[in-house]
């Protein structure tokens, strides 16, 4: 079980380092990314809410090209990172993804199908979604098929999985963190407030470095 960000095109991106990383795939988020990689998922991230709104009462969006592709990030109460938690059955070779419009900030709701809640979707096209039958958790890859792929944990091992993926996103924040301080050090506090809130986790409680 990994939280992972759906990458799209950087597009020529020129305002920090980013990784060549294939278009259209996911990267998972954890502590051991290079700088360039926490670079591409801050791009990411920062792309998803960079958008205007039709009724927009937003302040407006600054001149200069940071400022502004940092807008939406900064600005937006509800903020959105395409993504979300991928699951893989080492034994069978089937993978469980998160669909479109899936959101990486919703990844609690994982929990809440742990505890006991009955059932959660992670997106669309294709439409996976966990169901806990007894002790016993359901992951369906693509409800729209009859014959999905499917995979089974136990409570107690999802539970576990769900204990490691949240450590890989604890980590991430930590090294996103050090990352604004090197690369976006006048935007620090507002930024890692902003990864902190899509990740779903306390924000961090560390002074940019001088």
């Amino acid at each position: 079980m990994q939280p992972v960000l759906e990458i799209y095109p950087p597009d020529d991106f020129a305002l920090w380092p980013v990784a060549e990383i294939e278009s259209f795939s996911y990267l998972p988020l954890s502590g051991e990314l290079a700088p360039a990689e926490v670079g591409t998922a801050v791009m990411r991230i920062a792309g998803c809410n960079d958008i205007d709104p039709e009724h927009d009462d937003r302040p407006p969006r600054p001149t200069d090209p940071l400022g502004s592709f940092l807008h939406g990030l900064l600005t937006f109460d509800n903020l959105f990172a395409a993504g979300g938690i991928r699951v893989t059955d080492s034994s069978t070779g089937v993978t469980f993804l998160p669909g479109c419009c899936n959101g990486l900030e919703d990844w609690r709701d994982w929990r809440e199908v742990v505890d006991g809640s009955g059932r959660a979707f992670f997106g669309h096209d294709p439409d996976p979604f966990a169901e806990r039958l007894a002790d016993t958790v359901r992951l369906t890859v693509d409800a729209e098929q009859s014959d999905s792929p499917v995979i089974e944990l136990s409570v107690t091992e999802l539970h576990h999985l769900l204990d490691n993926a949240e450590h890989d996103l604890t980590n991430f924040l930590a090294l996103a963190t050090d990352w604004v301080s090197r690369y976006l050090p006048d935007h620090f506090t507002p930024v890692t407030a902003a990864l902190a809130r899509v990740l779903a986790l306390p924000a961090p409680a560390v002074p940019p470095k001088p």
